[in-house]
């Protein structure tokens, strides 16, 4: 709702304006570039108007260049005009999504040149002085009009992914202990990705906020990413260790221990999501390292009455990928505290 209220206001103020300075074809560019502009957030906003700007004024040099150098009396002469103006650009868009519409300025250029009989010159300051209005305007609304937080939107978005991760270990670590459906694993795994997904996008729209605007810290960390796409990988690891529950012999040794390490790591995975979204530090790890390093002395007790001497190369690997893994969630774990406790400090 909030969205809908910005940006028909956006499509309001950018139509009189135009009505009023009389732009061509009843201001159309302006009032779809104020849309374009009017995102959720103010980063979102920043992030559009940065890229629209940029890819216009380049595209509109570049091709009102060409348009005014080379002749185009026939409509062959200008089909090879428009290609020499938009090949390059695509080729730019395609190593630089900055550019991303610069080729769809070039086509505007070219040819809204030739429809208003206007020279390209003309049609490309135009085309500029649209955008240029369009994106004021939606930018404008952005930060007046009930304006959203990009980095409270990327916080959500964290708490989400972490809330998923905290409900998908006891399911991961159950696979050990018994036989589980490898598909809804996959399922799992697939809407861990899916959440990270959402959360950098929303993220890169909070790093356009933080750079441009006072709305967040300038000195936010950034650090936050960096932990989830490590925990990410963590139960990544965890879940392809569990593609087989562990030998016989160490099923009720390990598995009480494993069920633990699952409940502890869920508990305190969804009070730090609740301390993300209150600006708050999150609770003491004690209870994770705890079950933890109960785990490794089991397993380092099963050493030591050679219980591990019988088994397997496998079934010793499988053991090992085990421990790797949660020894690497134990530090990354570690490093999302961290990262709680700096944005709880820098939204003081």
């Amino acid at each position: 709702m909030r969205l809908s209220l910005r940006v028909t206001v956006s499509v309001a103020l950018a139509f009189i304006i135009a009505q009023a300075l009389r732009l061509p074809l009843g201001g159309l560019w302006a009032i779809l570039t104020a849309v374009v502009v009017t995102q959720m957030s103010v980063g979102g906003s920043l992030k559009a108007a940065l890229e629209y700007s940029i890819g216009t004024v380049g595209g509109a040099i570049y091709a009102g260049a060409i348009a005014a150098l080379v002749p185009h009396q026939s409509e062959l002469a200008l089909l090879g005009v428009l290609g020499l103006a938009v090949a390059p650009l695509a080729l730019l868009a395609a190593l630089n999504p900055n550019f991303r519409i610069g080729p769809f300025t070039a086509v505007l250029v070219v040819l809204g040149s030739e429809a208003t009989h206007a020279g390209p010159i003309a049609s490309a300051s135009t085309r500029v002085l649209e955008v240029a209005l369009g994106g004021g305007v939606g930018l404008l609304v952005s930060l007046l009009i009930l304006p959203a937080r990009a980095h409270v939107m990327a916080n959500e978005a964290a708490a989400d992914l972490i809330d998923l991760m905290a409900s998908a270990l006891p399911s991961l670590f159950s696979a050990f202990t018994r036989k589980t459906d490898r598909a809804a694993i996959l399922r799992i795994q697939r809407s861990l990705g899916d959440a990270l997904a959402r959360f950098n996008a929303v993220e890169s729209e909070a790093t356009h906020e933080r750079r441009v605007t006072r709305y967040s810290n300038p000195a936010e960390p950034r650090s936050l990413p960096r932990s989830l796409l490590r925990l990410r990988h963590d139960l990544i690891m965890i879940g392809r260790a569990g593609a087989a529950p562990l030998a016989e012999p160490l099923r009720d040794r390990l598995g009480p221990l494993l069920t633990r390490v699952g409940a502890t790591a869920d508990a305190w995975l969804r009070a730090t999501s609740d301390a993300l979204l209150a600006g708050r530090n999150q609770p003491p790890l004690t209870a994770v390292n705890g079950s933890i390093e109960d785990f490794m002395e089991e397993i380092n007790a099963l050493r030591r009455d050679g219980a591990t001497r019988a088994l397997p190369s496998d079934a010793l690997e499988h053991l090992f990928a085990l421990g790797f893994a949660l020894e690497q969630l134990r530090e990354n774990l570690k490093d999302l505290a961290a990262s709680v406790t700096d944005c709880a400090y820098s939204s003081m």
